[in-house]
């Protein structure tokens, strides 16, 4: 088991990162992350998946059964020669924490090594200052944790995710608008000393691609990316394989692409972002400006553009034309084979979705747009959690991995 202290915590952010594993941690990673997400598969069948000989993939698991994290299900024939043995992860070896925070309430889950959701807890988020929000997060994970049969036992950590400039190789938030305009906030710490159990932080969307590459819509493409669209518009990129950070954790802020300088102005401070035209509050806002009344909320907007307002439906395909015009630059840029298009204001996709085509065919390069394929995937908000659980499980587990490698037969 991972040692639950703070100090492990700030480990996660130590410089044996992923890319500066060795090339024998890199196949023991990929063989775990492909019995986990394809699992039951057998180790011909993994080693085809990984790209390595079977007699290597043997070498790896041994380790991985020795240590408890796989097991062996009874055996099958395809034909004459040896039965294969199909291998799948002990779903019970590890659980994790994952927080979702939001401007006014935290969405916490626990899970166990298939990211499967075993407890879940709201709470709502009266005082958004960082240490009012460490002390609101512990007492939800101590909740959580107390609801769960093995406790504190097999926890990895804590995942958390929220929205903003997140750096989590630090474990700083740089900037988040939504919670009373944080700044260099250096929450890992925080949470770390307050639980002294390893945590994780990360940006929300970031948080919901590493579950949609595991478990989701990015299962079986090495490269894709994840807009969402809610509260505000954000952004995640994977590139063969790899969740793309930067240099600082900005990459992926889809939201703060400029596709009109004169536009409305942007709670970042810029104007004519995409986030000033599509998020929810800047739909509704248009719609009260034009119609000299605000609407309550985004269903309310929702339902008055469905029952033929003009100014309604304008403001909506306003909104999709700037989500298609970034989207163009995105796929111009990066010429990724999905887009997974998801956040709680996709409520309002069949307003919007015909518009964002448009831009998107219109602005984007050669065959660019047409060779992205869209999928549009309403997920609940205990996703977002689940998503931060398995990032923690992504990082605490395959950390832990990489202390079997010296057990590996050479």
């Amino acid at each position: 088991m991972i040692p639950q202290t703070a100090d492990h915590a700030a480990d996660l952010t130590a410089p044996h990162q992923p890319e500066q594993w060795s090339s024998r941690e890199r196949n023991l990673a990929a063989l775990f992350t492909a019995i986990l997400t394809r699992g039951p598969i057998s180790r011909r069948d993994a080693a085809r998946v990984i790209g390595m000989s079977q007699a290597a993939v043997t070498k790896l698991v041994k380790p991985m059964i020795a240590g408890g994290y796989v097991t062996e299900q009874e055996g099958y024939s395809e034909g004459p020669g040896r039965p294969l043995i199909p291998l799948i992860i002990d779903a019970r070896r590890h659980n994790a924490v994952g927080v979702k925070v939001t401007g006014g309430e935290l969405i916490g889950v626990v899970v166990d090594l298939h990211a499967e959701v075993l407890q879940s807890r709201r709470a709502p988020l009266a005082d958004a200052r960082p240490q009012k929000v460490v002390e609101s997060v512990a007492e939800l994970t101590r909740e959580l944790l107390g609801s769960t049969a093995d406790g504190e036992s097999g926890t990895v950590g804590v995942g958390v995710g929220l929205g903003g400039h997140v750096d989590g190789r630090r474990g700083v938030v740089r900037f988040s608008p939504m919670l009373e305009d944080w700044r260099d906030v250096p929450l890992q710490r925080m949470l770390a000393d307050e639980l002294h159990l390893p945590v994780l932080i990360e940006n929300d969307v970031n948080t919901l691609a590493v579950a949609e590459q595991w478990f989701g819509a990015g299962r079986d493409t090495s490269s894709f990316a994840v807009v969402t669209v809610g509260a505000g518009v954000g952004g995640a990129i994977v590139i063969d394989d790899q969740l793309l950070h930067g240099a600082s954790g900005a990459a992926g802020e889809f939201g703060h692409n400029i596709v009109d300088p004169r536009g409305p102005l942007c709670h970042c401070g810029k104007r004519g972002c995409i986030e000033a035209f599509a998020s929810d509050e800047a739909i509704v806002r248009a719609i009260g400006e034009r119609r000299g009344r605000l609407p309550g909320s985004l269903a309310e907007a929702v339902q008055i553009a469905h029952g033929g307002d003009p100014v309604a439906r304008q403001v909506f395909i306003e909104a999709g034309r700037a989500l298609g015009q970034g989207l163009a630059g995105l796929v111009n840029l990066l010429n990724p084979p999905v887009v997974i298009l998801s956040g709680e204001g996709i409520s309002a996709s069949d307003l919007i979705i015909d518009a964002l085509n448009e831009e998107l065919t219109r602005s984007s390069f050669s065959s660019a747009g047409r060779d992205c394929r869209l999928v549009v995937r309403p997920l609940p908000d205990e996703t977002w959690a689940r998503g931060a659980a398995a990032t923690m499980l992504r990082h605490g587990v395959l950390r832990s991995l990489m202390t079997l490698t010296g057990e590996i037969p050479v």
